[in-house]
């Protein structure tokens, strides 16, 4: 009898030990991100203990193609959370077509997802979805976007800046655990992003390692571009011009790419092909909410650039170069600006303000909800702010072709309602030249 026992004892201890072992390579915090070119997307995971194979296994109607990539080991800067973050670039993929996938090691392999690659060419009309200031506590917003990705409602995904608030809190869990609730969303479609104030500590090591963007693999730039379609997409760090501690040159060294870039953009038979530019970057130039932020100063730093010398502004650079759309977060609220350059508004007309205006739009969508709640807006509007909205949301966006974009701001607050529309339209694009 005691043998017995014995051996039932040590059966439950090595059954446990091997259910623990399992637990610790199954993959978590699974997302997905575009590659340089549309036969490319990227699958990253995170695992607790190291495993034998960093393996994805994918198609379009059975699981029959195989890729393997590289995983690191990443310690957070309390030296308690340790896990190993796996990268994963899948080629060769069909464009327009859906990807079932899973991803792990032998043994140890995720649910399946699934993913569509992008459509050739710019003939077609990409549905995007963008969002900030998304936090782990009292993100209202993700039950919402969950059943939109299960209604296959977007192509792309744009988290423009701070997550987790903060990723490196609680020793980095707090990380761990925003990558798994918003997996519904970022496992099945190109979560796409750029980093906020929220994600500085430690030089932005935390978004640096967890975060894998085309041309910016290594996370040592925190600044690229894509394009989707008609689209030309352009990410980029407005926290450059305030963690000035962590390096003097990371600003022009942005800023002569961020020139480059919308260069080779306007070139005829590019711009062509991608006749939107529109830009991601977590501050906004402007903003109406009642606070001290830099969007509230008449001379901010984003818009006009480094105090008194006024270099590497970014409000004449994108004018200069024709950026249609620029997307901005930060503010706990939503805020859309009529076409505005240098303080003054240059709407296309008093009837159709948005039909071929003379400046770039902003909007301002960061209440997809997070701990600090949302921000008041000042009591007086100002003559560039077009539309404000106090409620937790986020915004859908659709570029139908090469003179028409759509977008609208849903209210999580009031079940889903749309709270505000705008076609922008547009007969020719190029540099503004009022």
């Amino acid at each position: 009898m005691a043998g017995e026992l014995k051996s039932a004892l040590l059966l439950s201890i090595l059954t446990f030990c091997f259910a623990e072992q399992a637990l610790n390579i199954t993959p978590q915090q699974i997302h997905v991100a575009l590659g340089v070119t549309i036969d490319k997307i990227s699958i990253t995971w995170s695992t607790r203990n190291k495993t034998d194979t960093s393996l994805v296994l994918f198609g379009i109607k059975d699981l029959t193609n195989s890729t393997q990539g590289t995983s690191k080991i990443f310690v957070d800067v309390s030296k308690t959370n340790v896990q190993y973050l796996h990268y994963v670039l899948l080629s060769g993929l069909i464009p327009g077509q859906k990807y079932s996938y899973v991803c792990g090691t032998k043994g140890a392999l995720s649910d399946t997802f699934t993913f569509t690659t992008l459509k050739e060419g710019s003939n077609w009309s990409p549905r995007f979805v963008f969002y900030g200031d998304l936090g782990f506590k009292n993100a209202q917003s993700v039950p919402r976007l969950d059943n939109d990705i299960q209604k296959g409602l977007y192509d792309v995904a744009l988290h423009v800046g701070d997550f987790a608030y903060d990723m490196y809190s609680a020793n980095g869990t707090m990380g761990d655990n925003f990558f798994n609730i918003i997996q519904p969303v970022a496992a099945n479609l190109p979560y796409m992003t750029c980093p906020g104030n929220h994600e500085n500590n430690h030089n932005f090591t935390q978004y640096k390692n967890r975060l894998f963007m085309p041309g910016d693999e290594q996370g040592d730039r925190m600044y690229y571009s894509f394009n989707v379609g008609p689209v030309h997409v352009i990410s980029f760090s407005t926290e450059f011009y305030f963690f000035i501690q962590y390096g003097l040159l990371q600003v022009p060294r942005m800023y002569d790419w961020l020139e480059n870039d919308l260069k080779v953009a306007n070139l005829p038979e590019n711009r062509a092909k991608q006749p939107w530019i529109i830009t991601m970057g977590h501050r906004p130039m402007y903003c109406s909410n009642n606070d001290s932020d830099d969007c509230t100063k008449y001379e901010g730093i984003i818009r006009l650039g480094v105090p008194i010398l006024h270099l590497y502004g970014l409000e004449k650079l994108f004018y200069d170069y024709g950026v249609d759309l620029q997307l901005w977060a930060h503010e706990h609220s939503y805020e859309r600006l009529w076409p505005v350059y240098d303080r003054k508004v240059y709407n296309g007309s008093y009837d159709h303000p948005y039909t071929n205006p003379k400046a770039p739009v902003h909007i301002i969508t960061g209440s997809a909800g997070c701990q600090e709640n949302l921000d008041p807006f000042d009591k007086d509007r100002p003559y560039w702010s077009a539309k404000r909205v106090k409620d937790y949301g986020y915004t859908r966006m659709t570029v139908f072709n090469s003179t028409h974009l759509y977008t609208e701001q849903l209210s999580d607050d009031k079940g889903g309602m749309i709270m505000d529309k705008m076609w922008l339209i547009k007969d020719k694009h190029g540099p503004y030249t009022n």
